[in-house]
């Protein structure tokens, strides 16, 4: 169980998102909204990227507030629109996520192999395509042992076999460990294909479970 308080971010003066209490359990919890609407803020407050007021912890007490390190660990985030240093190879990255998260070499051949990375896993991130780039974004974020993965926009620009990879990895790791997933899609995700545990929009700038 994830659980968030008095949350609040702010541009300047501008609220964008503003929660009294909310809580998230194990399973795939589905946030929609209108582009602009501050989910992407709101998920990257989550995972520590960017600060905030308010309380985000699991319910074993671990808090962004007062463990951050160790909060990080435990939460992993696939960006919309991922964008790494066009120096960097697909290998230097997973080997750093693998490295801070204690990542086995089994696991990060598993997805490696399993989103079809290896072809080109030594060459710079600056010839990856969008696709490319975003299989690479979904790879780490599967990485480690996570309480928490958020996947912002995951379906975007994969084609049908990534988009079913993406799906078969979720569920996995639904079957095998308590672990919950945070997402927003613009696209349709089947009921039949991956059940969803909680439906939430963004309306007037904070979440509303539907």
């Amino acid at each position: 169980m994830l659980t968030i308080k008095q949350f609040e971010k702010r541009y300047h003066d501008a609220v964008i998102v503003a929660i009294d209490e909310i809580g998230f359990s194990t399973g795939v919890h589905w946030i929609r909204g209108e582009n602009g609407s501050g989910k992407s803020t709101f998920f990257k407050s989550v995972a520590g990227l960017i600060p905030y007021h308010g309380t985000i912890q699991f319910n074993d007490g671990v808090s962004m507030n007062s463990d951050p390190v160790v909060f990080r660990r435990y939460v992993n985030y696939g960006e919309a629109e991922p964008f790494y240093p066009g120096f960097l190879t697909g290998y230097d990255l997973i080997q750093f996520i693998s490295k801070s998260k204690g990542v086995t070499r089994e696991q990060q051949t598993h997805y490696i192999e399993a989103f079809g990375l290896d072809t080109y896993m030594h060459t710079s991130c600056e010839t990856y395509s969008t696709g490319m780039l975003k299989k690479l974004s979904l790879a780490m974020a599967f990485l480690g042992r996570p309480r928490l993965i958020i996947l912002d926009e995951p379906l975007i620009t994969l084609d049908n076999v990534s988009r079913d990879v993406l799906i078969d990895a979720m569920k996995a790791r639904l079957k095998n460990e308590p672990i919950t997933f945070l997402i927003s899609s613009h696209q349709m995700i089947e009921n039949d294909v991956l059940t969803i545990d909680g439906l939430y929009t963004i309306v007037n700038k904070t979440i509303v479970k539907n």
